[in-house]
């Protein structure tokens, strides 16, 4: 067996192959802030709801994420945060820092309407 044979390159691979999406990376700093429901990463990315569960299904086999249903919403939730000391070791090598997400215009969800009723 060689070493591309072994299983934990396996196991990087998938990882890294996750983590390389544009939509998934946005996807994953978004949920470094917690937990947050489809309607806003929908929002936040600008997707359909389908592109956008479909980066969550990706994120999901990986075992980077989890979900939760509350009724007819679905949260999603990073499973492992040591993931963003891995983003952060990655941002200090390429001299970049994530993007500064603010409250997404549009999203009805409760961190983005904080004090006023959420419709998601």
């Amino acid at each position: 067996m060689n070493i591309i044979d072994k299983p934990s390159t396996s196991a990087l691979e998938t990882l890294f192959k996750a983590i390389s999406h544009p939509a998934r990376l946005a996807i994953l700093e978004e949920l470094r802030k917690g937990e947050f429901c489809v309607c806003h990463l929908e929002a936040l990315l600008g997707f359909r709801q389908a592109y956008v569960s479909q980066q969550l299904a990706v994120l999901r086999d990986a075992g980077l994420i989890i979900d939760r249903r509350e009724g007819w919403n679905v949260y999603y939730r990073v499973v492992d945060p040591r993931v963003y000391e891995l983003f952060d070791i990655a941002y200090a090598i390429t001299g970049t820092q994530p993007a500064d997400n603010k409250p997404v215009k549009g999203c009805s969800c409760h961190y983005c309407n904080k004090g006023k009723e959420s419709t998601c």
